[in-house]
């Protein structure tokens, strides 16, 4: 997926479909990228860690969060920091919409196709 730069509105990003439960569309620059997942009930992202900086926002719905070795439920409104280098995993027990936004870009996100820790 290309870099952007200028404008754009979330409907005219091409929507990828990651695995059977989990879609996302995705914006990147230069320094960061914001992407927004669609899970369905039963997605997982399994314990994974990265050396991006990230932040998720959540729109609608539940996520079950571990960072680190803190867990939480988290639900509409609510947010975190995650520091590069630190183990996370998410269970989505309903359909939710997350934000991510990561600095730098991934890379491997910009290539497509399905992270190793959302396969089956």
């Amino acid at each position: 997926m290309p870099k952007l730069a200028g404008f754009a509105s979330l409907t005219s990003l091409a929507e990828e479909q990651v695995t059977d439960k989990i879609s996302r569309r995705l914006v990147a620059g230069d320094q960061c990228m914001l992407v927004v997942w669609s899970m369905k009930a039963g997605a997982h992202a399994a314990a994974h860690q990265h050396p991006h900086e990230q932040i998720f926002w959540i729109l609608k719905g539940k996520m079950e969060f571990r960072l680190g070795n803190e867990r939480r439920v988290c639900g509409p409104g609510d947010m975190a920091v995650i520091s590069g280098g630190v183990e996370h995993e998410a269970w989505f027990p309903e359909d939710t919409e997350v934000v991510d936004i990561f600095a730098p870009p991934r890379e491997d996100f910009l290539a497509g196709g399905t992270p190793a820790y959302m396969r089956k």
